[in-house]
């Protein structure tokens, strides 16, 4: 039987990793401009080893590295599954932190730094939990194959992408998969609700160019490239997409409406999602598709009109509505703008049923009994996109018990992210539960 202590020792090198995880600066800045992916993996590996246990690093070109390493179950006619994280983080400009981004302080019970939230967190919890099951001669009944990836914050494609192009064999025999932004709790109507992740929406990140006549800044100029752009970023931000549900976010309006006592109504969701608190922004951005221009170039000179301009624009999918939305923005571009593809995943929306999801249910039950678990649709992406190709269903389970006064998911890709002691300690007990007992 696991001791007290045996607990207590977890739960610190929980903290402990999380704080030297964060203190390894694994920004990726986009385009292969990334560093300390590999220390980061290289520090990963160290732990496994300490105990005993093997992992191997696979590099997809030089410093970025992902990591592997598959633990036997008790019972090999199980699928096997994929517990998995990503080691890079955004960046963080330090002088618009009140801390070092990558100090890893604690101030007041608190972790403070780049990738406290996002997800290094949920990295410390999935080591530590495997190395109390090692040390403890805890067996799990399935095979658990454990992953770190590399790039998951600009796309995936030198980490989960490469992985399961290149070496799916490493993933044999799984079926499904847990990462993160799932299993964090909010406060409804005074009742703790954790937030079960089963769907994301799809992602398109499109690149608009105009074309134009290059010339002088102050002749007339009836074909401004820059103008074209302008007036095509215009149409797309400020397009109101229409209300949509899925399963998902209908089954999460429902339970809430319920719980608050409130109208659930279709054409206006506004109190459900108000009464979910901080959480509405992620809710409420995935009853809809979204489009939102994100970066613009054009020119060089005050004086000189280009001859092209380009915008980015980050556009999120709904299941079901990936093309349609895509025809909807060729047309708000227009005839003189050309709509490009940089990258494109799909969405990805499974049931809220099953073993897995009762395990997660029970082991979050197990330390929270008078708790509800609810599903949600996540309005970003995971690395369970790159699974999925392989027919590996994923679910977003991070568990954390947060005070509900912490904006937590404002935390991601936010300035000060922060995350309470407390709630990693929560977090890894109930892992350690999900990775002993499914």
């Amino acid at each position: 039987m696991t001791t007290a202590t045996a607990i207590e020792r977890m739960e610190q090198e929980a903290i402990d990793i999380c704080r030297d995880l964060i203190r390894i600066d694994t920004t990726n800045f986009g385009g292969n401009k990334g560093a300390g992916e590999l220390e980061a993996a290289q520090y990963a590996v160290r732990r496994f080893e300490a105990v005993g246990l093997e992992a191997k690093i696979y590099e997809s070109v030089p410093g970025r590295a992902n990591v592997v390493l598959r633990i036997p179950g008790t019972d090999s006619t199980l699928p096997a599954l994929i517990v998995h994280g990503h080691l890079d983080v955004v960046p963080a400009i330090a002088e618009d932190w009140s801390v070092d981004p990558f100090g890893a302080e604690i101030i007041d019970s608190m972790i403070w730094g780049r990738g406290a939230v996002d997800m290094k967190n949920m990295d410390a919890m999935i080591i530590a939990a495997i190395l109390h099951l090692h040390r403890e001669n805890l067996t799990p009944r399935r095979d658990l194959i454990i992953a770190f990836f590399a790039d998951e914050e600009a796309g995936g494609d030198y980490g989960a992408g490469w992985m399961v192009k290149n070496h799916p064999d490493l993933f044999a025999g799984a079926e499904e998969a847990i990462s993160e932004v799932g299993g964090f709790s909010v406060d409804i109507n005074g009742r703790r609700a954790y937030m079960l992740q089963t769907a994301e929406k799809g992602i398109a990140w499109l690149k608009l160019t105009a074309q134009g006549m290059a010339g002088h800044g102050s002749q007339i100029n009836a074909d401004n490239a820059v103008t074209s752009l302008a007036a095509a970023v215009h149409r797309i931000g400020e397009y109101q997409w229409p209300l949509s549900y899925t399963k998902t976010t209908t089954s999460l309006m429902e339970q809430v409406a319920e719980l608050t006592g409130l109208e659930f109504d279709p054409a206006n969701p506004q109190p459900l999602l108000e009464a979910m608190g901080n959480v509405s922004r992620f809710v409420g951005a995935t009853l809809q598709n979204t489009a939102n221009p994100s970066a613009l170039q054009a020119g060089y000179k005050h004086n000189v009109i280009p001859g092209q301009a380009e915008a980015l624009i980050d556009c999120r999918t709904l299941p079901e509505e990936h093309e349609a939305t895509l025809a909807t923005l060729r047309e708000l571009a227009g005839d003189r703008v050309e709509l490009s593809m940089v990258h494109e995943q799909d969405s990805l929306e499974v049931p809220f049923a099953g073993n897995l999801v009762d395990s997660m249910v029970k082991s979050l039950l197990d330390e929270d009994p008078e708790a509800i678990v609810l599903p949600y649709m996540l309005s970003g992406g995971t690395d369970n996109k790159w699974l999925a190709t392989l027919g590996i269903t994923g679910y977003g389970f991070a568990p954390l018990q947060l005070p509900p006064e912490l904006d937590f998911t404002g935390m991601f890709h936010g300035v000060d992210e922060r995350v309470p002691v407390d709630s990693i300690k929560f977090g890894v007990r109930v892992l350690e539960n999900l990775l002993r007992s499914y």
